[in-house]
């Protein structure tokens, strides 16, 4: 315990990160002044393309990558400055994020150098924009036991299965997708390997689903007979496992795990302020401002632990577990709040944004693993089971 303690300690971004905020706030302050609160609460989920093109021509995509490849050789507290002032504005940023925060520090580690050398500037410039290839349908929350397979074929591979929860699939240009490459499911974590998929290929078929808020990010991908090039493959065959944990987190530690619903308490507080105040709303700005200052700071720990080279895989899970149970949580305690509000009528925008909140948080807590995962994965690393 101590030195999960230790790992999340405090830290201070350096001055020259935060810097940063003045011109990206002046940037978004123009961009979104006239984006209505509920289109800006879906937050990392929103997509515009052009968008993310605009936030590259200002340097802020691919700022941890070497310049070599378009990159800014930043530190990982300037994408953290970055990433929440993004957040906490609620902008449109889903076409780039899964490149910018998980694939491509993924292929600048285990990639070869013509796989950096294509990917990565493109990363940077907007122009390639990437989907995730971990779920399956029929095997849960089970990562390890996916059959999705990939066979040698020729001086190739021959992609074979199904992935699901593949979000943006029918608008990304490639997808990093786990796979296996040799043993049946039961070998678990051996025989796994990554690639990347050419979306465009013939046999790669998406099937958008629309959810529970009228938005189609949420796919399903099929492979048939998908002919793979041989520079496809990621890394070593056979490391997939390895890399995918050091991928998942990149994806779990950020700043998203505790900002789906900041767009939302910023509305709720703009209409607390025009009332007669009251106790339990006072109340509950203090409970919600304690708890995300305690979540950022253990966030920006991990990234300090990023910065220096570690894998805090744990402090990650822990960041991701404890950040998605209370933005899952804002939206209940928001509503109880305005019944509690001598039956006051909130104003119809803060209405429109509590009720996407409200329709959609029941993901925040199984996207990126399910809770019942991580605390498994908690219980391990902490020797309880």
């Amino acid at each position: 315990m101590n030195d999960i303690a230790e790992a999340l300690r405090p830290v201070a971004i350096p001055a020259e990160d935060e810097a940063l905020r003045a011109p990206l706030r002046a940037f978004l302050r123009e961009t979104l002044a006239r984006v209505a609160p509920h289109v800006r609460a879906r937050s990392w989920m929103g997509y515009d393309a052009e968008f993310s093109r605009a936030l590259a021509r200002q340097g802020w995509l691919g700022l941890t990558l070497p310049r070599e490849y378009g990159g800014q050789a930043r530190s990982s507290y300037a994408r953290f400055v970055v990433s929440e002032e993004l957040l906490a504005w609620g902008a449109p940023v889903s076409a780039h994020w899964i490149a910018d925060r998980q694939t491509a520090p993924l292929i600048l580690r285990y990639g070869s150098p013509a796989q950096r050398a294509f990917y990565l500037p493109r990363i940077a410039r907007g122009e390639a924009f990437f989907c995730i290839g971990m779920s399956e349908p029929d095997t849960g929350s089970d990562l390890a036991s996916i059959r999705t397979r990939a066979d040698r074929d020729g001086a190739g591979w021959r992609l074979n299965g199904r992935k699901i929860w593949t979000t943006n699939a029918h608008r990304s240009h490639y997808m990093c997708a786990l796979v296996r490459t040799s043993g049946p499911a039961q070998d678990r974590h051996q025989g796994l390997s990554q690639f990347i998929i050419d979306m465009s290929l013939p046999g790669v078929s998406v099937r958008p689903i629309e959810d529970i808020a009228g938005d189609t990010h949420f796919c399903e991908v099929l492979f048939d007979d998908v002919r793979l090039p041989a520079d496809a493959l990621i890394g070593t065959q056979g490391a997939g496992w390895e890399q995918v944990t050091a991928e998942l987190t990149l994806e779990r530690s950020g700043p998203e795990r505790l900002y789906s619903s900041m767009v939302l308490i910023d509305c709720w507080l703009a209409w607390a302020r025009t009332r007669p105040c009251q106790l339990h709303t006072v109340a509950l700005a203090g409970r919600i401002a304690a708890r995300v200052a305690t979540l950022r700071a253990m966030s920006l720990a991990v990234a300090e632990r990023l910065q220096h080279g570690h894998n805090p895989a744990l402090q990650g899970v822990l960041v991701k577990d404890l950040g998605t149970e209370f933005e899952r949580d804002v939206a209940d305690w928001i509503a109880a709040d305005l019944g509690a509000a001598d039956a006051a009528q909130p104003d119809p925008e803060l209405a429109r944004t509590l009720a996407y909140i409200t329709r959609i948080s029941p993901t925040f807590s199984l996207r990126g693993g399910t809770r019942h995962i991580l605390r498994g994965i908690i219980a391990r690393q902490l020797g309880l089971r």
